[in-house]
């Protein structure tokens, strides 16, 4: 559907034809000169041709839209689907990392500080989330290092990333 400004244009060219072929209906019946004559014939067929340069226009535009339109549908579909797989793919390492500190036979706690190191977060920042000491979450952080058989943060954060590189 044509917007206003569009269906304006087509219906104020369309007048003009209409008229144009009237009035050079009447001047041919009257023996008008034949210059007069040919350049209504010129101003019919330039507003013709305008009529379908336009409408052709509008047809494609609509084509190119419809593509455009169709290609964000798929594009949207591939994004949901490449969401999926990540989610789908957090959700299993985040098992597997749960299961690595049963390995580890990390307590609630220390699971959830080493969750905060992973996260990468600060001592203080995670005592500030589990409203403890700074000092305590170093305790712990130890204990963690301890049982996962690491030297220190680093060490733990990479046991974690070290295949996916």
């Amino acid at each position: 559907m044509p917007d206003f400004k569009t269906a304006a244009t087509y219906t104020i060219l369309i007048l003009v034809v209409v008229s144009n072929t009237l009035d050079f209906i009447m001047d041919f019946r009257s023996d008008q000169v034949a210059w007069h004559l040919v350049q209504e014939i010129i101003i019919i067929v330039m507003t013709l041709g305008l009529l379908f340069y336009l409408y052709r226009n509008q047809k494609r535009k609509q084509r190119d839209l419809a593509q455009v339109v169709n290609e964000l549908k798929k594009t949207e579909q591939s994004l949901e689907q490449s969401n999926a797989r990540i989610r789908d793919a957090r959700k299993q390492y985040s098992a597997l990392i749960h299961q690595q500190f049963d390995d580890w036979q990390l307590s609630q706690s220390q699971q959830e500080i080493g969750l905060l190191l992973l996260k990468g977060l600060s001592f203080n920042e995670i005592a500030a989330i589990r409203q403890t000491k700074e000092k305590t979450v170093r305790q712990q952080a130890s204990e963690i290092y301890k049982k996962a058989g690491v030297s220190g943060r680093h060490a733990f954060s990479a046991w974690f990333f070290e295949d996916f590189l």
